[in-house]
């Protein structure tokens, strides 16, 4: 799984958590004046995951404000873009003369090399903690040109639409669900991330040509994979609708997945297989006729299912179930195979 570091302040003591809290905030970002009305019992979690070209912290705390004053920076200078998605409470930024309120489901996004304000409150008193996600991203590794950066600092940005849903739900993702991916795929994960972050960044500068032509491309075909995976169920997805979803020609489509190892055709039937070859193999689908979990991935004409199923995995989908439902049978057969070809 992908390698996670976890700060809780709770293992400390009530009176000494907000110092720990205040010496985590220094070393992992930058140094803050933070002021907390439950500073004397700051009970607070910190998980960290590292992506090679970017770091990923999910944050739960209590309500918090936070100041880095130009005293501040001028004694630490990281060097680091942040991206933050508010995922509990309501938060506020404020730099460059922007201030702007963030709702659960926005970004915002500063420059930790500047002076700033953030604040973070919950708005469930009765539990009084907010959360977030934040993308830590160094001054380098942003592929936008860096004197146009101030005009997105301190603003809000929606994370329930476009590309910065896609992003939002990539956070979400990778930060609660770090076990579902190995540690080898942390750098191409990073990669994607950043991918994402440069397009919404770009898009909100209303200059797409600011980003890579390589970046926007792999930002793309992100959302057409994770287009392909909403709707594998339904029975007319083609390239062609994939296309017109995404309001690019076909040609531009098939153009876009040249530097893929699939084309758009093949990895969605690849993928519809895959799911289907799952659910043959579950013991709770056992009593559900093949062509039915068929139709569920796609496949709507059972002939055709059959002849795909054959050339991915060399035999028929209700022989591959039989091979998988029952071990003890299997060895019977392979034992009864054997003594049969003695005998003869």
């Amino acid at each position: 799984m992908l390698h996670r570091d976890t700060v809780d302040t709770t293992v400390l003591p009530p009176g000494e958590r907000f110092g720990m809290w205040l010496d985590l905030v220094a070393r992992t970002s930058a140094p803050m004046r933070i002021q907390s009305a439950h500073a004397d019992d700051f009970a607070a979690r910190a998980d960290f995951i590292d992506l090679g070209p970017i770091q990923l912290i999910n944050y739960r705390y209590p309500s918090l404000d936070a100041t880095r004053t130009r005293k501040l920076v001028r004694q630490s200078d990281p060097e680091l873009y942040m991206l933050a998605l508010t995922t509990g409470g309501v938060g506020t930024s404020s730099q460059d003369g922007r201030r702007s309120e963030i709702l659960a489901g926005e970004f915002t996004f500063y420059d930790a090399s500047r002076p700033h304000d953030v604040g973070h409150h919950a708005t469930e008193p009765e539990r009084d903690q907010a959360s977030s996600v934040i993308v830590m991203v160094p001054h380098a590794a942003l592929p936008l040109p860096p004197q146009r950066m101030a005009a997105l600092y301190g603003g809000r940005m929606s994370g329930s639409e476009g590309v910065g849903a896609l992003l939002a739900q990539f956070l979400l993702q990778v930060t609660g669900h770090p076990e579902q991916y190995h540690a080898a795929d942390a750098a191409r994960l990073g990669a994607v991330g950043l991918d994402l972050a440069t397009t919404m960044l770009g898009r909100h500068l209303v200059a797409e040509d600011a980003v890579p032509t390589e970046v926007r491309r792999r930002a793309l075909v992100t959302q057409v994979q994770a287009y392909v995976h909403r709707h594998l169920g339904d029975a007319t997805l083609s390239p062609q609708t994939v296309a017109d979803a995404h309001h690019i020609s076909l040609r531009s489509l098939h153009r876009l997945f040249e530097a893929e190892e699939a084309t758009v055709a093949s990895y969605i039937r690849d993928l519809r297989l895959a799911r289907c070859r799952r659910d043959l193999t579950d013991p709770v689908l056992r009593t559900q006729p093949v062509q039915m979990i068929a139709a569920r991935w796609g496949f709507a004409d059972k002939a055709h299912f059959s002849r795909a199923f054959r050339a991915a995995y060399g035999m028929s989908p209700q022989a591959y179930r039989e091979s998988h439902s029952d071990p003890a049978r299997i060895v019977n057969r392979a034992a009864s195979m054997v003594n049969s070809s003695q005998a003869d």
